[in-house]
């Protein structure tokens, strides 16, 4: 047996085991549809937050946020409403908040273009 034969290369192969992405991603949906089917994620997620409701505003209100692409969910790492200086908290957790620049329900976990971090 040499280090460059054939033989030893089927025993390293053989030896070491590679995984990939597609042989992952099936046995992890594997193993959550068992754990699904024996009731281990038996507990429903709560739904996600929505404040895009606009009905109550004015045409001109509607625009603002549009202009300034208010989106329910940020899209950008670390700039969520929640940790904006125009953010004004709930009243109670896991309901909209409100904004100084924005009309409107806004989503804590939102974010738009008018976004000025808290000071630390």
């Amino acid at each position: 047996m040499t280090i460059h034969g054939t033989a030893w290369k089927g025993r390293l192969g053989a030896m070491v085991h590679k995984i990939s992405r597609r042989n992952l991603l099936h046995g992890s949906s594997s193993l959550c549809a068992l754990a699904v089917g024996a009731g281990g994620c038996s507990k429903s997620a709560a739904p996600a937050l929505s404040c895009a409701d606009t009905t109550g505003l004015s045409p001109g209100d509607v625009q603002i946020r549009a202009t300034l692409a208010y989106t329910d969910i940020s899209t950008e790492p670390g700039k969520t409403c929640a940790k904006c200086q125009q953010f004004v908290a709930p009243p109670t957790e896991g309901s909209c908040g409100t904004c100084k620049v924005l009309k409107g329900p806004i989503n804590p976990s939102g974010n738009c273009k008018s976004f000025v971090a808290k000071p630390a």
